[in-house]
C-alpha cells in the first residue's frame, strides 16, 4: 500500500508576532504539489522504518517523525498491529516544503487504511497537530489558510489548482528555528490575496543562505512566471506558470546554468 507525502508550499507567509512561549503567530496560504516523497507499508513485527531515495542519507531511520506518527496513531487506538514502512525520500530535508511534516501526515493516512481503522479526518488531524505545526495542513494536503502557528486551518481556494509549478533548492539546508529567530520582529500587516502577499521569512533566510536570492532571480527571469517566492523558512523557492511549456523552459535554463541545484517540475493539486 502506497501514500504520497505531497510537497507543501507557502504561497505567502506573514509573521504577525512572537508569542510569550517563543512560538510565532503567522498567517499563511498553503498549497500542495502533486508530487513529493513516497511512503509504503507491508506486514511487519512492530513498527519499523527503512529510508531510501536521493535524500535518504539526510535522515536517521531510528528517530524520524514518520515513526512518531505511527506510534501516536497506534497508541490512540490502543492497538498492537505492526507495520514495515519504507520512505522514499525525494524531497530535500530542512528545505521549507514540509518534507518531514508531509511524511508524518502521509503515515497517518496510510496506516489508517492499512490497519483498517477508518478514523474520522478530525481525529487524525488532532493527532497530526501534536506532531508539528505544519502536519495538520499536510494531513489534508489541500489549499488552505493557516493561522496561529499555521495549525488553525480553513480550506480556501487560492485559484491556483492545476498551475504548472517549478521548485528549486540551491542545496542549502536551513533550520526553521534559526530563521524564525532572525525575524526582525516587525508586523507587516495581515494576509489577504496570496499573490499580493509576501514571505516575511525571506529576509532572515537570505541572511543565512544568500543563494536564495540567486534562486529567486533565476526563477524570475525572463518574467514568464505568475508568482516567484520562497516557501516556508527556505531555502526552496518556487515559481507558478500559466503554461507547462514555460515551466519546462525555465527548468531547462536553470539546469544548464546551475546543474547542482535540485529542482522538481510538478503542478498544484
Amino acid at each position: 500500500m502506497l501514500e504520497t507525502a505531497y510537497a507543501k508550499l507557502n504561497l505567502a507567509l506573514h509573521v504577525r508576532g512572537r508569542e510569550a512561549d517563543g512560538y510565532h503567530r503567522i498567517e499563511t496560504a498553503f498549497a500542495f504539489a502533486e508530487d513529493g516523497d513516497s511512503l509504503s507499508v507491508t506486514e511487519g513485527e512492530g513498527i519499523t522504518l527503512r529510508v531510501i531515495g536521493p535524500f535518504a542519507d539526510s535522515l536517521t531511520e531510528g528517530d524520524n517523525i514518520v515513526l512518531a506518527a505511527a506510534h501516536a496513531l497506534r497508541e490512540h487506538c490502543a492497538g498492537t498491529a505492526g507495520a514495515a514502512l519504507t520512505l522514499d525520500k525525494r524531497l530535500p530535508v530542512a528545505s521549507g516544503i514540509g518534507g518531514g511534516s508531509a511524511d508524518a501526515a502521509a503515515a497517518l493516512r496510510l496506516l489508517d487504511r492499512w490497519w483498517g481503522l477508518g478514523l474520522p479526518g478530525e481525529a487524525l488531524a488532532a493527532i497530526a497537530a501534536r506532531l508539528g505545526s505544519d502536519v495538520p495542513a499536510c494531513f489534508y494536503s489541500r489549499s488552505a489558510r493557516g493561522e496561529g502557528r499555521g495549525d488553525r486551518l480553513k480550506i480556501a481556494d487560492h485559484g491556483v489548482q492545476g498551475a504548472p509549478l517549478l521548485l528549486v533548492n540551491p542545496g542549502t539546508p536551513l533550520s526553521t528555528r534559526s530563521v524564525f529567530a532572525n525575524w526582525e520582529g516587525r508586523d507587516g500587516g495581515p494576509l489577504g490575496d496570496p499573490f499580493a502577499g509576501r514571505n516575511d521569512l525571506e529576509a532572515p533566510a537570505r541572511a543565512l543562505a544568500p543563494r536564495i536570492g540567486e534562486v529567486l532571480d533565476a526563477l524570475g527571469s525572463p518574467g514568464t512566471a505568475r508568482m516567484v517566492r520562497m516557501s516556508g523558512s527556505g531555502a526552496t523557492c518556487f515559481a507558478l506558470f500559466e503554461q507547462e511549456a514555460e515551466r519546462d523552459e525555465a527548468g531547462r535554463r536553470i539546469a544548464t546554468g546551475h546543474p547542482h541545484w535540485w529542482q522538481l517540475s510538478s503542478r498544484l493539486r
